[in-house]
């Protein structure tokens, strides 16, 4: 049992920023940026924007993008060229960028144009943190945390000595988990079946795992600890992980990775040990 875990916990969190800073660019979640020559007229432009439910689009010049304009219903004039809006460094981005630049990005801007070749040509906006290489980012992050804290918990506490930190109730159903995984000859024990939410608590009710674990504010950790289950919760489901959660949630990847590599970095010896 001891090398299935070893061999689990190869993956990293370098390993797994390597991965989506060399492999995974802005332009895997980017869409192309509709655009419109400026000399059209405003409500042929806004009529479109309107039909389409689109907050921004484009505005070319002489076949180039040269800026964009946003929805505004009662917007009036002869042309949209008075109501271009210049491109700015902060939202200006490569499609070669990596994903978690972007990501970085976005925390305060509610979007970021892309250039394809020199010339703006696609969009991301708040809606493609959705898709799935984003969510593959967040989910993995989050699995190398929760395989971190198990780590410590069998280290710490060997022969299923945590079960003094989790209700009957709880302890109960990872017990029911294992009886079913053993009747399919899955090679786990109790430990493997624990949830994200009975490692919390018993990462919380050790003293001495909350504390090699960084937790000295036990509010601090739990906090956390709840967040990360209540993501990963969303992501194995498929539901929304932008409405309600950012930018919060970068804040929260970024403390997430931090956790990572200090447990990453722990050894620590048996409670139970003489």
């Amino acid at each position: 049992m001891v090398g299935q875990i070893m061999k689990h916990l190869k993956s990293s969190s370098q390993n797994l920023r390597e991965l989506f800073e060399q492999n995974i660019s802005v332009r895997h979640i980017a869409e192309p940026l509709t655009s419109f020559d400026y000399e059209l007229p405003v409500s042929t432009v806004f009529s479109f924007m309107k039909k389409h439910d689109y907050d921004v689009v484009g505005v070319r010049r002489d076949g180039l993008v040269i800026g964009y304009i946003e929805q505004a219903p009662h917007a009036t004039g002869d042309s949209i060229s008075k109501l271009v809006i210049p491109f700015s460094s902060t939202d200006l981005v490569d499609d070669t960028t990596p994903l978690l630049v972007a990501l970085s990005l976005m925390r305060q801007s509610p979007r970021l144009f892309v250039r394809v070749l020199g010339q703006v040509g696609g969009i991301v906006t708040h809606g493609d943190l959705q898709k799935a290489p984003v969510r593959m980012w967040l989910f993995g992050l989050i699995s190398l945390v929760e395989m971190q804290l198990l780590r410590l918990i069998r280290e710490a506490y060997p022969d299923d000595a945590w079960k003094q930190f989790i209700t009957p109730k709880r302890l109960g159903l990872a017990e029911k988990v294992l009886a079913d995984r053993q009747q399919r000859n899955a090679a786990i024990d109790l430990a493997d079946c624990l949830q994200l939410s009975d490692k919390r608590e018993i990462i919380l009710g050790s003293d001495v795992l909350r504390d090699v674990v960084g937790f000295a504010a036990k509010k601090h950790g739990e906090t956390l600890l709840t967040e990360l289950e209540q993501v990963r919760n969303n992501l194995a489901h498929a539901q929304d992980i932008v409405t309600g959660y950012w930018p919060q949630i970068v804040d929260m990847a970024d403390q997430a990775e931090t956790l990572l590599r200090h447990c990453e970095g722990i050894v620590i010896p048996s409670v139970n040990a003489a």
